[in-house]
């Protein structure tokens, strides 16, 4: 099962940032609700203050199937950014956990691009 969402405009804490950036989120294996949505959305907008001009995020979510140690969480990342592509995987117990992974990643991948220019 796949489900699709797409996330654009306005947002009341922060518009002009989530006016420029478009958040596509699948969610594959299971549905995904709007709070975990939010979240990774909330997370993935602080990525903006680190870099200008994202033009848009792919998140996937998905459930593995790892046996007993329940690390089957899957959050994957590619951030459009003009001039580079960032890429993030982690997994974790939690959505959550895994979101705080890869944004940490991200934002890793983001400040050493930055330091290269």
């Amino acid at each position: 099962m796949l489900r699709r969402i797409r996330a654009e405009g306005e947002g009341p804490d922060n518009p002009t940032e989530l006016a420029n950036m478009k958040l596509n989120v699948q969610s594959i294996h299971f549905d995904a609700d709007s709070k975990l949505i939010d979240y990774v959305r909330e997370k993935l907008l602080k990525l903006t203050q680190f870099t200008d001009g994202i033009h848009s995020a792919d998140v996937f979510l998905r459930l593995d199937h790892d046996g007993e140690e329940r690390q089957n969480k899957v959050v994957e990342v590619r951030l459009a950014v003009p001039g580079n592509d960032f890429f993030a995987k982690r997994q974790g117990k939690t959505f959550e956990e895994a979101t705080i992974d890869v944004t940490e990643a991200l934002r890793s991948q983001i400040l050493r691009s930055r330091d290269r220019q």
